[in-house]
């Protein structure tokens, strides 16, 4: 059986060659970075979730209640 060979870039083989310790630490490292550069981790809203619509934000009136009032009749 013929075995197909890959060419791997030297930054590949580089990572590969860490020890698990040493990756942590330079994803830390790459985690620092981004942060610094006004990356966020705050999730990407997914508009494909069936969740989305119920952490949209609604439009309220200007004291934040709803514009519905309850209507209450006595004797019913």
């Amino acid at each position: 059986m013929k075995r197909i060979s890959y060419p791997i870039e030297e930054e590949l083989l580089n990572w590969y060659s860490l020890t698990p310790k040493e990756r942590w630490e330079e994803s830390r490292k790459l985690w620092d970075f981004y942060i610094s550069m006004g990356g966020s981790l705050d999730p990407e809203p997914d508009t494909q979730s069936p969740f989305h619509a119920a952490f949209e934000k609604s439009k309220t009136s200007s004291h934040g209640r709803s514009g519905m009032r309850v209507l209450r009749r006595s004797g019913v």
